[in-house]
Formats: C-alpha cells, structure tokens, sequence
C-alpha cells in the first residue's frame, strides 16, 4: 500500500470527525454488514483497528457498528464519500452501481487462489480501481480478498448444468450474468439475508465469501457446499476503506497510528485466509453437510460460461472494461 506514504505531505488538522466529542478527542465510527464478535475475520480487521488506536493514547477512539445496525450494506459506500461515515469493512462490488469498474473485483476466475490475490493488491489493475476509490473521496486502509463458496438447498453446485432451473444469490452482477448464463434465475440480496432466503424457500442456492457461509450459519439451510478449494471461481475485494475527508482531518500522529493499525489488520487477514476456508469446509461437514469441489474440468467449464457472459459484457458496457480484464491476467 505504497499510496499511503504520499499522506503526510498534506495539511491536517485536529479537528472533530464523524460523531466526534471534542477536536481533542475524535471517535471514529466504523461500520459493516457483518455479525459482531462472533469471529466474523472482516469484523476482527475493524476490532484491530480500534485496538491498536485506542492503544496508542493519541486521541482517537473507534466505536464499531457491526451487523449493518448504522448503515444498510448497500448505503455505506455513499456514506464514505459523504462523510458520513468514517471506516466500514465493505464489499467493493456493493458499490458497483456507482461505479461500474469495482465489478472487476468480483469476476469469476479472475483471482485463482489466496496467493494469487496477495499479488494482486500491487498490480496495475488494482491500482486502477484504488485510483478510482481515491477519486470518490474514499482511501483504502487494509486490502483483504475472501474467497467464497457455492451452496445448493436439495444439490450440488458443481457444472454449469447443476444450477439450470435454479434461483440464485449471486452477490454481484458479473456472477449474476454467468449463473444466469447457465440457466439460473437471479435473487438479489446481501449475504446478511441469505439464511431467510434460503430458509423461506425464496433461494435455491447462493454463492458468497466462505466468512459469511459460516458466521450467517448458513450450514443449517442447505445440504451441500462447494468450497474453493485448488479451482477457485469465487473471490471478492472486502476491503476497510476510510472517508477521505475523515482521513485528513487526523493530524499527521494520528494518521500514523491509524495507518499501522491498518497494515496490522492486513496482515492478520493474510494469515488466516486460507484459514477461513479451512473452517468453512469442517464447519460444514460436522453440521452434516456433503461437501464437493469443482473439478479442473468444472471450472473450465464455468469459465467458459464466464467468458461469453460476465466478461463479455463487462468489456463492452464498462469504461476500460477490457482493459481491466486484461490487466488482471495478466497478474500471474
């Protein structure tokens, strides 16, 4: 995250942010979608956050709002580049309506594994789509990539034919054009009302990051997972992003500590990763759940879909789709 040393060229001043008491001493607010304190990784992110600086005595707090109990899910991206809001755990994708290109970070197949997307935070492609969040007024504090997993109510999710005649959660519009693609009807909703979805008989099935599978108990719904395992078709940028306006209303001390608590929270996340997944799959299983992976065949096959579908269109429709697309595999 190299951005962050050009911060401390700018003038910044003590003054009170977002629900703040005093210029003195500034709360921050923090919001996400996702279930509190239940080991949710993208609320622990925020939680080291708030740790680190509230340990650091240099005037700052953080008061975390987890479980969309401030914002709706859909509403936090709005709120950053208002100033509204000052940290949120975020879906990138959410915000895709404002901006077409943050699709980018939910396309099937373009990110193949955890290390895959370490790579990526580097890359020229991610440095477009950070140039356009700067842009909106927003910063990013921790990069963090989750993969995620297909569940199926009565089935498994396996080939393309598997989801025909199915209703889908597909997080997103780039997963939504190729299940689609394969057949399947479109339900659109945040992962934090999968489980009523899949509960009310509204879905048949739903793809999401392996976090929300486990902490929105979404095992006591369905009765078979397909997790990401070595043929990953599912990974989406859930990054913490920070208000811009927010962010330089710190003074240079405070940015500092904040900016370090953040890289402490990537690195937490970077280690357990892969870890999630791991969880996700014994979770699953002890709950009684059949658990199966997407063969090399399946996923080329599913890529094959993709690539007529989510990729197509989004190189035709987005400004600089193509060029995204490009640029993304080209990161090996």
């Amino acid at each position: 995250m190299s951005w962050k040393t050009t911060w401390f060229c700018g003038t910044a001043i003590a003054v009170a942010l977002t629900g703040a008491a005093s210029a003195e001493e500034i709360e921050l607010r923090a919001s996400h979608q996702f279930p509190g304190g239940k080991g949710d990784v993208r609320d622990e992110m925020v939680l080291i956050i708030k740790r680190e600086i509230e340990a650091a005595n240099v005037g700052l707090s953080m008061r975390v709002y987890p479980g969309a109990s401030l914002f709706k899910p859909d509403q936090q991206w709005d709120a950053l580049t208002r100033g509204q809001l000052d940290i949120s755990a975020f879906p990138l994708d959410y915000a895709s309506g404002r901006h077409p290109q943050f699709s980018a970070t939910l396309m099937p197949g373009l990110v193949k594994n955890h290390d895959h997307a370490t790579r990526l935070n580097d890359s020229p492609f991610m440095n477009e789509i950070k140039k356009i969040i700067d842009e909106a007024g927003v910063i990013v504090l921790s990069d963090a990539w989750l993969a995620g997993g297909f569940v199926g109510t009565d089935f498994c999710v396996q080939t393309p034919e598997s989801v025909a005649g199915k209703t889908f959660r597909a997080a997103g519009p780039a997963f939504e054009r190729m299940l689609a693609g394969a057949g399947a009807s479109i339900s659109s909703m945040p992962s934090s009302e999968l489980y009523t979805g899949l509960q009310t008989g509204v879905l048949d099935g739903a793809t999401t990051s392996s976090a929300s599978l486990v902490s929105y108990r979404i095992f006591e719904q369905v009765q078979c997972l397909t997790p990401p395992g070595d043929n990953a078709l599912w990974f989406m940028y859930e990054p913490i992003l920070m208000s811009k306006s927010s962010f330089e209303q710190l003074t240079p001390e405070q940015q500092e500590v904040l900016l370090a608590a953040a890289q402490k929270a990537e690195d937490y996340f970077v280690g357990a990763a892969k870890q999630i997944d791991d969880e996700m799959v014994t979770t699953f299983q002890e709950a009684g759940v059949e658990v199966v992976d997407l063969t090399a065949e399946d996923h080329a096959a599913w890529l094959a879909v993709a690539k007529e579908t989510s990729y197509k269109q989004f190189a035709e429709e987005v400004e600089g789709g193509d060029s995204l697309i490009e640029m993304a595999l080209q990161v090996e």
